[in-house]
C-alpha cells in the first residue's frame, strides 16, 4: 500500500517560497528575482537544509518599503518647498 500524502482543504498561500516561485510572487522573472537579490534589493534567502528559500513576509516588507522610499521623497520636497525650506534644514 502507497502512503497517502497529507493534505488539507484550506486556501492559503506559501509562507516559504523558492527562488522560482519568489520571482513570480513579485511579478518577474526568477533571472531578475535572484539579481535584486544579489543587489541587496530583495533580502537574502534563509537556508532550509540544502534548499535556499525566502519568506513571503519579508518579500511583502520589502515591497512595501520600496512603496514607502518612493513616496517620502516627493512628500518631503513638496512640504518643502511650499515653505521655501532646503531639504536639510
Amino acid at each position: 500500500m502507497t502512503p497517502r500524502r497529507l493534505q488539507d482543504q484550506l486556501c492559503y498561500p506559501p509562507r516559504m517560497l523558492r527562488a522560482d516561485r519568489a520571482g513570480a510572487y513579485l511579478s518577474m522573472s526568477t533571472s531578475q528575482f535572484l539579481k535584486m537579490v544579489a543587489d541587496g534589493e530583495l533580502p537574502p534567502p534563509i537556508k532550509v537544509h540544502a534548499m535556499a528559500m525566502w519568506d513571503r513576509l519579508e518579500l511583502d516588507a520589502a515591497i512595501e518599503d520600496w512603496r514607502v522610499r518612493q513616496e517620502e521623497p516627493t512628500r518631503r520636497n513638496t512640504f518643502y518647498q511650499a515653505l521655501g525650506l532646503k531639504d536639510d534644514e
